[in-house]
């Protein structure tokens, strides 16, 4: 048996019993093994890099839209628009984003009718971070300053003496056509200096974040480094306050995007599909800590490279159920896929997800897990 990445990925060759075989052939068999695991690790850090370059770009929810809505349109996807009449046609792609920081993408099955079921994945594109205040020029015994807010349930005592950079979109207006730009605000304003027409800056969405200087570590390469993990590694593949946003979890805009699909079909088409769907809540799970391992609820401590989380809380802070758990752990044994169980001690607070939120909107089956990404994952989404 041979291990890469912290047991990450392993190979497994199994010999039928009364077989010889030559010390030559055991070298051959080793060499090929060993080859075999070299060139995973290859591919493994070649999508860990991939994914640090993708992080690296969006510093903003903004930024992660934006990247996404490039991908999916290389990969054959249309652009919708809530404001036009839709024209969904089978074996079909599109996506539809609101306020630049959601986006939603579909794909449409070749026997899909009004009425069928919705087969759902969800995760955030938010991120803690310090938000920059509407005033946010302040002067303090002589020094420039700029005024701040806490966004989300951020570790904020780890935000000091680290460098930060200011993101997120401007909206200026050119002439008398309002743009937006969700790109980094230094850039908007080197490419307005560049630019002869007459430009007024008339608000700014901005945040501020670290700078480029994710990496991989660790003795066998096994670790990224690197903020916004929670959740940017389920949106590479809204909770945080956005949920309570016009365009996040705890909007309208999923179920009015099903609404759309569903029509067509019998008046009741839309109710008939909910209870045939299944979503998923993707979602960070907590690893268990060595140098802190005793808050970590004893018999549900999850580990890294040790297969699917799925999380569970008695007071839905997720949506997990006793019936969604059941189907996922069918699936998985269909396909060997290892899981494990997450829960939070008594005496610790549990954090939430887009989970509860949403399947308490639509009244959908839905699971909170967390999926270890691997490159035949990625593969997978090339359809």
């Amino acid at each position: 048996m041979y291990w890469s990445l912290s047991e990450s990925l392993f190979y497994t060759y199994r010999l039928p019993k009364s077989t010889f075989i030559l010390s030559e052939d055991l070298r051959q068999l080793d060499n090929k093994n060993s080859q075999m695991a070299s060139s995973a690790k290859a591919t493994v850090v070649n999508a860990a890099n991939q994914f640090i370059k993708f992080v690296n770009k969006c510093p903003s929810p903004f930024h992660v839209v934006d990247e996404i809505k490039k991908d999916l349109v290389k990969a054959g996807f249309k652009e919708l628009r809530e404001v036009d009449t839709w024209d969904i046609q089978p074996l079909n792609k599109y996506f539809v984003t609101r306020n630049q920081s959601t986006i939603i993408a579909f794909a449409v099955g070749g026997k899909f009718k009004p009425g069928n079921g919705f087969s759902i994945v969800g995760a955030h594109t938010d991120s803690p971070c310090l938000k920059v205040k509407p005033n946010s020029k302040k002067s303090k015994s002589g020094y420039m300053m700029v005024g701040v807010e806490c966004y989300g349930g951020g570790t904020w005592h780890t935000w000091f003496d680290r460098d930060l950079t200011v993101a997120g979109r401007v909206l200026v207006k050119v002439s008398e056509i309002s743009t937006k730009c969700p790109v980094l605000t230094t850039a908007v304003q080197a490419e307005l200096q560049g630019d002869n027409s007459k430009q007024e800056t008339n608000e700014a969405d901005a945040k501020q974040a670290e700078p480029t200087n994710q990496a991989i570590g660790g003795a066998l390469d096994e670790f990224i480094f690197s903020p916004r993990l929670d959740n940017l590694v389920n949106a590479y593949c809204a909770t945080q306050v956005g949920s309570q946003s016009a365009q996040g979890a705890d909007s309208t805009l999923q179920e009015l995007i099903l609404r759309r699909l569903s029509a067509g079909g019998s008046a009741t088409a839309f109710e008939e599909a909910i209870p045939k769907s299944f979503m998923i809540s993707a979602d960070q799970a907590h690893a268990v800590h060595p140098n802190y391992s005793e808050k970590h609820e004893s018999n549900h401590q999850a580990a890294l490279h040790k297969g699917i989380v799925i999380k569970c809380n008695a007071n839905q802070r997720y949506a997990t159920t006793a019936i969604t758990t059941t189907i996922l752990r069918e699936v998985a044994a269909k396909v060997d896929a290892p899981l494990q169980d997450f829960v939070v001690r008594n005496d610790s607070p549990c954090g939430s997800t887009i989970g509860p939120i949403m399947s308490s909107k639509l009244g959908m089956p839905t699971i909170d897990a967390f999926f270890e990404y691997y490159p035949s994952v990625f593969a997978s989404l090339n359809f």
